[in-house]
């Protein structure tokens, strides 16, 4: 390994918050750091120290230390590259180049010291880049939301369905002369509370099994509007609308509390455990053109049984735009160039266990506009003082499949809720922040187009810019684990061999025929 640890510490050497990427014991970094202030010299413009075993590369920070510990074979023009990186790091988290500040966001800075850092190396990120990782954008939160909202939504609409329907019953039965059911004793000035106590009997007969028993109609008024009570959650009101068999829900809303089942539902962790993970970002024009799309992707390795730690991947690249493919520095280059294989340069080594490893990971760039998996087209007119907004989306690359797309529009502020036309899917209006998402829970082959209609005050520069966000289980570049193989060693002697098997020893990477094989050890892949 080339770095061994990245610590920020005081002028005296105390860490205030220190990552090692290395097996190091608490001791052993805390002697290190301690003894950093004692060897440097004051009279000189050095930015490192050198010891027997370690080099310290360091750079001040008013009243603290960015301090890199390294090896000594190490190159100091890296070291120094790599320094000046994390020293840009920390104002971004910190207002402040204090010891307390420091501290408090001392979970931030070690979560973007592992984005520079991997394994030792420096990997090849920039600030933004480390920004967008440490993010931790969750589409799970968002689907909990959409859910969570329409619900709402479609509960809110259901309670006013069932006032109206009991305020024609009361209307009906005064017209012909009848006492309303379920109003007996309130008299005509407590129609609202007579509403809601025939609500709350219904869903209280529903709820017998659960809870204790109600009586079949409401006392009185106090009864009545505790529904409706302060510090009553929606949610209840929603759930118990559900015990009572409305179906309040909407094939959409069905459709996207499948897709955040499908999303939430648990992972089966093998003992060789790969992840393929593909984030893709791109900007168009407002009149079209692809300004700059970047993909990036990675797989990732989990090894949880030792018995599996000596394994090669066998990699399926049948991608056809161009992408920059990149190993890890650990993995034998010769091999995957040749035979396509993930292995470790020295086939003696291990992968680590219980720790996800990027082993291989690759890069797209291109402006070129038949790349876009996704193309919307918003096209706002004036009408009076009001504008008319239509916007479409159309799936390029059919063999995808999007799950959880949100289309968000900008709208103009203090106008209101926009008047919805016609629309494919479902919609969501955000007063505070002025937006409308346009939700669709599946774009695919047989859903590949679709449209959004709606009317409100602004200009046509109001509603840009656009943004899209979406998931997908198929990657986009067609690169995939195709199969895996696990290195065994052991010693055979050719007089256990019958005389009718035809074998053949692997010395490194060549076959051998077996007349030659005497003393050599026989590798089973």
């Amino acid at each position: 390994m080339v770095l061994l640890a990245a610590a920020v510490c005081t002028k005296a050497g105390k860490a205030i918050v220190s990552r090692q990427f290395v097996e190091m014991t608490r001791t052993r970094i805390e002697g290190l750091l301690a003894a950093f202030p004692k060897l440097m010299n004051t009279g000189k413009q050095h930015t490192f120290v050198e010891t027997e075993s370690v080099r310290y590369v360091y750079q001040p920070m008013e009243k603290l230390y960015m301090v890199l510990i390294t090896t000594k074979n190490s190159n100091i023009l890296e070291d120094l590259e790599t320094l000046r990186l994390f020293s840009r790091v920390i104002p971004e988290y910190c207002r402040a180049l204090e010891e307390n500040e420091i501290s408090e966001h001392c979970f931030d800075l070690i979560f973007a010291f592992d984005e520079i850092v991997a394994l030792g190396y420096r990997e090849n990120v920039n600030l933004a880049q480390i920004r967008t990782f440490t993010e931790m954008d969750s589409h799970e939160e968002k689907v909990f939301r959409a859910v969570r909202e329409t619900q709402e939504r479609e509960a809110k609409a259901e309670m006013r369905r069932k006032a109206k329907e009991l305020q024609q019953a009361r209307r009906d039965a005064e017209r012909h002369g009848k006492k309303a059911p379920g109003f007996g004793g309130f008299g005509s000035s407590a129609v609202s509370g007579g509403v809601t106590a025939m609500i709350t009997e219904t869903i209280i007969e529903t709820e017998k099994p659960k809870v204790a028993p109600a009586p079949a109609r409401p006392s009185g008024p106090s009864k009545a509007l505790k529904l409706g009570a302060k510090g009553k959650e929606v949610d209840n009101f929603v759930d118990k609308l559900k015990s009572e068999g409305e179906n309040i829900m909407t094939s959409v809303g069905k459709r996207s509390a499948e897709a955040a089942k499908v999303l939430t539902s648990p992972i089966n962790m093998e003992s060789v455990h790969m992840k393929i993970e593909e984030k893709i970002s791109l900007t168009c024009g407002r009149d079209g053109g692809l300004q700059n799309m970047e993909l990036h992707g990675m797989i990732m390795l989990h090894i949880s049984d030792e018995k599996f730690a000596r394994i090669r991947l066998h990699v399926e690249n049948e991608d056809k735009r161009g992408v920059q493919l990149q190993t890890h520095p650990n993995v034998d280059k010769k091999l995957f160039t040749t035979e396509s294989q993930i292995g470790l340069k020295n086939p003696e080594k291990s992968f680590p266990i219980n720790s996800d490893v990027g082993v291989l990971k690759w890069r797209l760039q291109t402006t070129e506009e038949s790349f876009i998996p996704l193309t919307i087209n918003c096209w706002p007119s004036e009408s009076g003082n009001s504008c008319d907004v239509n916007i479409e989306y159309e799936l390029q690359e059919e063999s995808l499949e999007l799950n959880d797309v949100i289309i968000t529009i900008p709208l103009p502020s203090g106008v209101g809720a926009p008047v919805i036309g016609e629309i494919d899917g479902e919609y969501r209006h955000d007063s505070r922040r002025n937006l409308l998402e346009w939700c669709l829970p599946v774009i695919d082959a047989k859903n590949k187009s679709g449209s959004l209609e709606f009317s409100i005050a602004g200009q046509p520069n109001d509603f840009f810019p656009v943004q899209v966000s979406f998931v997908s289980k198929k990657n986009y570049c067609n690169i995939q684990v195709w199969s895996l193989l696990v290195l065994h060693r052991w010693e055979v002697t050719l007089a256990s061999v019958p005389s009718w098997l035809t074998l053949a020893v692997l010395q490194g990477h060549h076959a051998v025929p077996l007349a030659m094989a005497k003393g050599l050890a026989l590798t089973c892949l």
